[in-house]
């Protein structure tokens, strides 16, 4: 079945310890995170009851133990970690994440860095 509905989470600030110097695992910074979850939403629409649904503040709190906690080097290995907290909800067929990384150590004037990467429960 296609899914042509979506929920979307926009901007999620989390401080956490990632990176590749050991600077930024001891001091941290802010990440902010987007995401895009490809779902039917009709059993929702139907039923009007959240429980039919992604509770999109659970996700939220889900996402941000995840940037809150254990470092990683790359924001890659991040977003992965963050796609399948959102896709071990078997509701949601499909994932986007973005990861930003707004003060990466980068010795140029830069507005952002970020990763996207998108997952689905058909594809590896």
């Amino acid at each position: 079945m296609d899914v042509a509905d979506r929920i979307t989470l926009s901007g999620l600030r989390v401080f956490g310890y990632h990176g590749v110097y050991d600077d930024e695992k001891r001091d941290g910074q802010d990440f902010v995170v987007d995401l895009r979850l490809d779902l039917d939403t009709r059993p929702a629409a139907a039923s009007d009851d959240v429980a039919d649904t992604v509770h999109y503040g659970e996700l939220a709190a889900s996402v941000a133990a995840v940037v809150a906690g254990d470092p990683v080097d790359l924001l890659e290995t991040l977003a992965q970690r963050i796609a399948d907290v959102a896709l071990a909800d078997a509701r949601v067929a499909r994932v986007e994440v973005t990861v930003h990384k707004p003060q990466a150590p980068i010795a140029l004037q830069f507005d952002d860095v970020s990763v996207t990467i998108a997952r689905s429960r058909t594809a590896a």
